[in-house]
């Protein structure tokens, strides 16, 4: 007789799911170290990053399915909703719902309760997994989420799992540190350009590439200055850019390029260390980096005052990191003949160029894009 873990498996694979991106939970954890030996694993440093690499790979035409506990539903809300949700990209969640079943920590236990009216409130579509034979809800419901380009979230009990929950799994290998070079960066350098004029200086690279460009302002400039079919334009969820990137160059062997911000990096960091730990040699992040805000009236970030972003992307394991300020340097690293992830830490002064809206409805932008990236 299979096991719910093998079945859940067995599911996954009938369904060609390409990846898979979990967060521990020990109440699942043989199951989900059973998926992470079986399907290409994207193990995460917060839920939400995985939002954004989830989209990522859907824009592909690739299937991820993620797993996460009960709270992690809390992190991921908005960017469900104003990324996933609003350019209609598939996504598959399984979460271990705690709170619920032989609890023993009562701070899982109001969000457990919750779930259900916080996912109806959201406007989610959910399955409630109380029982081994309950899963058979999960093979009727999993193949509309990437045929009609749902969110679905299956509400697993531990119950189901219970009978693996006392398995001693095996101690992971022990990760090497990775030898970084002892490179110091030039903190006297003096921003020369505005977002704007280095993104011109930016366009003349961006052919035929993959770019990812963080939402707002930085995305409205960027179509002024260089539009092209291969354009992914952010329109909501702050901190997804490197993520949706990420997650796109794990599924494809073409350029990708992010152009990030200090602001968006800093509300996800985490995501550096992932880019980190898969180090895709077609990536590369481009972090303009003007000390502010800049589309929400350009109130100071904390990198004016204390976080220099190259030391964080060195810190967080990126081993190519560099710091440029002038057209000059910003020209000589992006035509090095080098492969390998790049984090590219670009100064910049403060201020937004005066452009227009975007009038490309958010549907046209994912169209052209994904037939860009499949043609």
């Amino acid at each position: 007789m299979q096991t719910p873990e093998n079945r859940l498996i067995g599911i996954l694979k009938q369904n060609k799911i390409d990846f898979v991106a979990t967060l521990p939970c020990e109440k699942i954890k043989v199951l989900l170290d059973q998926v992470s030996m079986n399907f290409f694993h994207i193990p995460l440093t917060r839920e939400e990053e995985g939002v954004g690499i989830a989209a990522g790979i859907a824009l592909t035409g690739k299937k991820l399915a993620m797993f996460v506990q009960s709270s992690g539903i809390g992190n991921m809300i908005n960017a469900l909703l104003s990324l996933t949700g609003f350019y209609e990209l598939p996504l598959a969640i399984f979460v271990c719902r705690r709170g619920v079943y032989k609890e023993k920590i009562a701070a899982q236990v109001p969000m457990g309760k919750r779930l259900p009216d916080i996912l109806k409130g959201a406007g989610i579509s959910f399955s409630t997994i109380n029982t081994a034979g309950d899963i058979s809800l999960i093979e009727k419901e999993l193949p509309d989420v990437y045929n009609k380009n749902k969110i679905h979230a299956f509400l697993l009990s531990p119950a189901v799992f219970e009978s693996a929950c006392d398995a001693v799994l095996p101690s992971p290998p022990t990760c090497p540190a990775r030898c970084r070079s002892g490179e110091d960066f030039e903190t006297e350098s003096t921003p020369e350009f505005t977002r704007y004029e280095i993104l011109k200086i930016l366009a003349a690279h961006l052919d035929s590439k993959i770019v990812v460009c963080n939402l707002g302002i930085p995305s409205k400039e960027l179509y002024d200055i260089k539009h092209q079919p291969s354009n992914f334009y952010m329109l909501g969820s702050m901190g997804m850019a490197t993520p949706i990137g990420l997650g796109i160059s794990l599924s494809t062997d073409k350029q990708v390029v992010v152009i990030d911000g200090d602001g968006s990096i800093l509300m996800n960091p985490g995501s550096l260390a992932t880019a980190a730990h898969f180090s895709p040699p077609n990536l590369t992040i481009i972090a303009v980096d003007n000390s502010s805000y800049g589309s929400t009236g350009s109130q100071p970030t904390l990198t004016g005052s204390c976080v220099d972003l190259a030391f964080l992307a060195k810190g967080l394991g990126i081993g190519n990191v560099v710091r440029v300020a002038s057209k000059q340097q910003l020209n000589d690293v992006l035509t090095r003949p080098e492969k390998g992830l790049k984090f590219i830490h670009a100064l910049a002064l403060p201020g937004n160029a005066k452009v227009p809206n975007i009038p490309v409805h958010h549907f046209e932008i994912k169209k052209r894009f994904m037939e860009f990236i499949v043609a």
